[in-house]
């Protein structure tokens, strides 16, 4: 056995060992590690090698093992005629041939190569090329390569055309799905079209495309028509649609999709996207619906609309930052009944904010315009809403900056802001721009002694109004100044902790039980005619108060056996007492009242008359195994519990399962009564071979109404998946079945009318 080394311009035959055997891996003595090429030939050099070796003049004749080998490529045969002048190689019986740099392989029964020229064709050829792996939520990955198979090929430079032949990611011989057509171009790490081709699932044809373009590349944008979409529903008829994908340049492109339902008429969606520089990009979402109509009894009910949202940022000079998300709906009976996202039907808001920020040494500057608008559940009019707005609203403020270290330490900080606000609603409204002006000084000192920490703290609250309240309700254009005083003082208390060996259902070695105690008061005094402020944000909920808060946390520490450390279970449990019933006669009897002192306590109201106790409000919440957290207020005045949130949920490497429970039993006062249950589970998951199944569900015990239910059925194979989903709807007017497919092709895509955000897996 001999082998040469054959220069570009001088061959010089020089003896070369046989190549080394791939080594084996230490964790799996089975499994062959990627062998290290031994004397890899230099750019430009051509080594050759065979059991028997022939040369005439520049014709090489390799018979037996025969390879040709550069620092790109390798081509094995068993045997090859080699011309070093054209650089020329014909191979011969079981070729093999492997480029490096690409990664692809290839077998062919005859193949004639140009060695310099990077060209060739490939006869009765099969091949492979590494999977392009895009792992992003909602695609279905393997990590088989491609496989090709076809009459011939011909590989040019850069790029392969395949005649007569398929393509696939499945195993073979027993694959799932085939490609099939007369051509296919492709460029490894750019991307491969095919036309005139066929798509076959198991042997039967599916679909004819005339060409069809895919993308190899890391991030690929190229213009083109979006897969078409078809579906039925209950309320909407049949779907069908079809959109455009327009790459305009590198740095922006625009989506439109049209949808035709047979029974409401044209939907359309719009994407712009753009990044202006490194520093700044945006996005631009409309949807809107041309709807001809819902028939119910002898009515005819017009529910189209539109929404429109805005989202960008930009890094500007000296330290300013630009962000915005801008969001409008004109209708919520729109949202209602065309949106397909549960948490969407059933959000009645909508929030718009842009701001400027600079912050630097202990300071903070915003510039701020907002929009909040809610609407009345039920009705869907823009009338029927609650619009604020802040245009603009200019801010600066101050953390703690310590300015004292004697005898006790001393921080002052402040909060400032001035702007145009108003506020719009069915009884009322402002004028157009309403000035604001409010400044909070706050000076904070602190005091530790023996594990107890005292931090009392003096702040001024100075707002000017540019308008009010009547007496009898109505806005007017008289000015309003009010002058609060806030003293607050807490205390933390020295916590107690045990050690003992811990139970089997928190698991580890031991466990450390701590108790903190905590206290805190504050005094809110000053504010005259709580009934004249208008209410525009937090700023206008201060009233005049005298309460203590107190409240006990127990906190369960896991040690484990490797050291580590983990909060197994918490329950803390907070109650205040007021001394001012009224808090300054601000409550109105027979009214929902939401003053600061029970907003900061708990996200349900519950002053709808002068009371001394605040509900006892508890937290509690378990993780190990399972996550738990149970969050419920027990009010001492109504003597029960008036709400109560309780959410666990379990999850192993294929296996989930949720439930909730939401309950409000509260006076019609303050928030009607509530009693919602949700739950979930599922079988599998993204990407597990197999059968994949989950479900999901909101129903409604009051009302006795499943408000949402979505159970989607997936099997996946190593190269494919098939994903069948219903989805039911039950909110105000909306009574809607729906049926949703999408057939998955590893590393590729998806087809159908299932989008990857509303999947359960």
């Amino acid at each position: 056995m001999f082998a040469a080394i054959l220069p570009a311009q001088e061959p010089r035959p020089t003896f070369l060992p046989e190549p080394a055997a791939a080594p084996r891996s230490i964790f799996s003595p089975s499994t062959d590690l990627k062998p290290i090429r031994p004397k890899v030939p230099a750019p430009g050099d051509v080594r050759v090698y065979a059991v028997k070796q022939e040369k005439d003049r520049d014709q090489y004749h390799l018979r037996g093992s025969a390879e040709i080998e550069t620092s790109e490529m390798l081509l094995k045969a068993d045997e090859i005629d080699f011309d070093d002048s054209t650089k020329i190689a014909l191979a011969r019986g079981h070729v093999r041939f492997e480029h490096y740099v690409n990664g692809e392989k290839l077998q062919a029964d005859r193949v004639e190569y140009n060695v310099d020229e990077e060209t060739g064709k490939f006869f009765e050829v099969t091949g492979t090329s590494p999977a392009k792996v895009d792992a992003r939520p909602g695609i279905l990955t393997t990590s088989n390569p491609f496989y090709f198979q076809g009459k011939w090929a011909e590989r040019k430079k850069d790029r392969y055309i395949l005649h007569d032949g398929f393509i696939t990611d499945c195993k073979v011989p027993d694959t799932w799905w085939i490609f099939k057509g007369p051509t296919f171009d492709v460029i490894p790490g750019d991307r491969a079209i095919s036309r005139h081709s066929v798509f076959y699932l198991k042997g039967v044809p599916l679909f004819y495309s005339p060409a069809f373009y895919k993308s190899l590349k890391k991030y690929p944008r190229r213009s083109g028509f979006l897969t078409p979409n078809i579906g039925n529903s209950s309320r909407r008829g049949k779907m069908l649609g079809i959109g455009y994908y327009w790459a305009i340049n590198r740095s922006y492109d625009l989506q439109y999709r049209n949808q035709y339902f047979t029974q409401r008429g044209f939907a359309h969606h719009v994407d712009f996207r753009g990044k202006v520089n490194e520093n700044t990009d945006f996005g631009v979402t409309v949807y809107g619906v041309n709807d001809r109509g819902l028939k119910i009894n002898d009515t005819v009910r017009k529910q189209g609309g539109y929404l429109a949202s805005f989202n960008g940022r930009s890094e500007l000079k000296w330290g300013w930052s630009a962000r915005a998300d801008i969001n409008y709906l004109n209708s919520f009976e729109f949202r209602q009944n065309f949106t397909e996202s549960f948490s969407e039907a059933v959000q009645a808001e909508s929030h718009s904010i842009a701001y400027l920020t600079k912050h630097w040494s202990s300071f903070g500057a915003n510039i701020v315009f907002d929009r909040d608008q809610v609407f009345q559940i039920g009705t869907g009019n823009v009338e029927d809403s609650i619009v604020i707005r802040k245009l603009p609203e200019i801010q600066f403020l101050s953390r703690e900056r310590q300015i004292s270290e004697k005898v006790l330490p001393i921080w002052v900080s402040f909060e400032s802001s001035a702007g145009l606000l108003r506020r719009q609603q069915p009884l009322f409204a402002t004028r157009e721009f309403v000035d604001r002006i409010d400044f909070s000084p706050r000076i904070t000192t602190a005091a530790y002694w023996k594990g107890f920490s005292l931090v009392p703290a003096f702040s001024l609250h100075e707002t000017h109004y540019g308008s009010s309240f009547d007496n009898d309700g109505s806005a007017n254009g008289r000015n309003l100044t009010r002058h609060a005083r806030e003293f607050t003082v807490d205390l933390a208390m020295p916590s107690i902790a045990r050690v003992f060996r811990s139970p089997r259902w928190m698991g580890g070695e031991k466990v450390k039980h701590v108790v903190e105690p905590r206290a805190s008061f504050r005094d809110i005094s000053g504010i005259g005619d709580f009934s004249k402020i208008i209410r525009f944000d937090e700023t206008d909920l201060f009233a005049n108060t005298r309460e203590l808060e107190v409240s006990v946390a127990n906190r369960f520490y896991r040690k484990r056996a490797d050291g580590l450390v983990q909060e197994v279970l918490s329950w803390q449990v907070t109650q205040r007492r007021y001394f001012d019933p009224t808090f300054g006669g601000a409550v109105v009897e027979g009214r929902r009242n939401v003053l600061i002192s029970s907003s900061d306590l708990t996200g349900y109201a519950f002053i709808d008359s002068p009371r001394a106790y605040s509900p006892i409000v508890s937290q509690l919440r378990y993780s190990h195994k399972i996550g738990l957290e149970w969050r419920a207020d027990y009010d001492p005045l109504r003597k029960r519990m008036v709400n109560s949130t309780l959410a666990a949920d379990y999850r192993t490497d294929h296996y989930y399962m949720s439930v909730g429970h939401s309950q409000v039993r509260n006076d019609p006062v303050l928030a009607p009564s509530s009693n919602q249950l949700t739950g979930s589970f599922g079988l599998g998951k993204e990407n597990k071979r197999g059968w994949n199944l989950g479900s999901l569900a909101f129903y409604d015990y009051k009302k006795q109404v499943l408000q949402y239910l979505s159970t989607q059925v997936t099997y996946n194979t190593d190269c494919c998946g098939l994903s069948v989903q219903y989805r039911r709807f039950g909110l105000g007017t909306r009574n809607e079945n729906q049926f949703r497919l999408a057939f998955s092709i590893a590393n590729i895509g998806s087809f159908g009318t299932l989008k990857r955000q509303e999947r359960l897996f």
